[in-house]
């Protein structure tokens, strides 16, 4: 299959293996942003057949692990309100609130639905005039456009029963708040390829820059991932700090306009909370002013719910490649898929469920 078969060859991928091992001169610890990519990586064993000083641990990547403590706490909070319908994706179900998930929510009786797109919630808002829908709109860029979309939608239509509980964050920021971190290890990005397919890579290059790390963008397949280590090594051993489309299949300089347009229209930036993580300045969107009143976190008044995160749980040092998911004490034991602690454990893109489901424990980084 084109764009498939030819980025999952084996000997292509051994070819790149031996190119980094005979540049390589040095320590050099990369980074992962996407957690789709962080699932490639430990799935396909690629940092287990690095050459010995190329380490790679994972950034927060993923949607579902970064969505604040608090957020799902006001989900749970407009989800048990009766006459509400409350739509996500599934694989948020099972994140753990302070003290309980949406799934036990819907046990419990709570209207709660699974949905594969923002415009299946509004189907429902449709055809059910009489109940107050809701779509949990978390993600990165890659999730915003949809959303947008179906709040524009909703006000064409004139649904007043539809709203969406916002957090939209922004992996630029995120980036730039690793670098300037204390005790920051992280020398080069490989940045996700489907974020930049929207936003373009137009706000890298300040950040290469100013931070001196390569940036390169790369896809999802072993062969992608393969390249875009070899070329952040290569520059690396240069002194060179730029950003590179190792994506350029999928991936322009400008990104989507028409997507980009779309989301200056409905979004607005502002300071985002990141789970695990703190808030980052400007790292997130909430809905424009012409578009509040779809937000759901004003319409329910719970906009005020503030969470702590439980001390057990380590995640916010693994999404900012502090630790890798190993490294966590409660890793395996007090913290499971069945029994998670944290998002990073419960979703289909955090770093501690791909170690978990791939059989990864002590030792997880040894090098071949």
């Amino acid at each position: 299959m084109k764009y498939l078969d030819e980025f999952r060859d084996g000997e292509g991928a051994r070819r790149l293996v031996e190119e980094i091992r005979r540049v390589v001169s040095r320590p050099w610890v990369l980074m992962e942003v996407c957690g789709g990519q962080t699932h490639a990586i430990i799935r396909n064993g690629i940092d287990q057949v690095l050459p010995e000083g190329v380490e790679l641990v994972h950034g927060p990547g993923c949607p579902v692990c970064v969505t604040p403590l608090e957020v799902i706490d006001r989900a749970l909070a407009i989800a048990k309100i009766p006459g509400v319908t409350f739509c996500s994706f599934g694989d948020m179900l099972r994140v753990p609130g302070s003290s309980t998930d949406l799934s036990r929510a819907r046990a419990e009786g709570a209207d709660v639905r699974v949905v594969y797109s923002p415009l299946d919630a509004l189907a429902l808002a449709r055809a059910h005039r009489d109940r107050e829908v809701v779509f949990f709109g978390i993600g990165f860029e890659t999730t915003a456009p949809a959303n947008a979309m179906a709040v524009t939608l909703a006000r064409r239509g004139g649904l007043g029963n539809f709203s969406i509980l916002v957090s939209q964050v922004l992996v630029p920021p995120a980036i730039e708040a690793i670098c300037a971190s204390k005790g920051n290890r992280v020398q080069g990005f490989l940045a996700a390829g489907h974020v930049c397919t929207v936003m373009g890579t137009g706000q890298y290059p300040a950040i290469a820059e100013r931070y001196r790390v390569p940036i390169v963008v790369t896809g999802f397949e072993p062969i992608d991932l393969l390249d875009g280590i070899r070329r952040a090594v290569v520059q690396l051993e240069r002194g060179e700090a730029r950003v590179e489309n190792a994506y350029a299949r999928v991936v322009s300089g400008e990104g989507n306009p028409v997507a980009r347009a779309l989301l200056d229209e409905v979004f607005e930036v502002t300071d985002q909370a990141w789970r695990g993580i703190g808030t980052i300045p400007n790292s997130g969107w909430r809905l424009a002013p012409a578009y509040r009143a779809f937000d759901a976190a004003g319409r329910f008044e719970v906009g005020a719910i503030r969470a702590a995160e439980s001390p057990e749980c380590r995640s916010g040092d693994v999404l900012q490649g502090r630790i890798t998911p190993p490294e966590c004490p409660a890793f395996g034991s007090v913290c499971t898929p069945r029994q998670p602690l944290g998002a990073t454990m419960v979703s289909n893109e955090g770093a501690c469920a791909a170690y978990y489901l791939n059989g990864r424990t002590r030792g997880a980084n040894a090098h071949a």
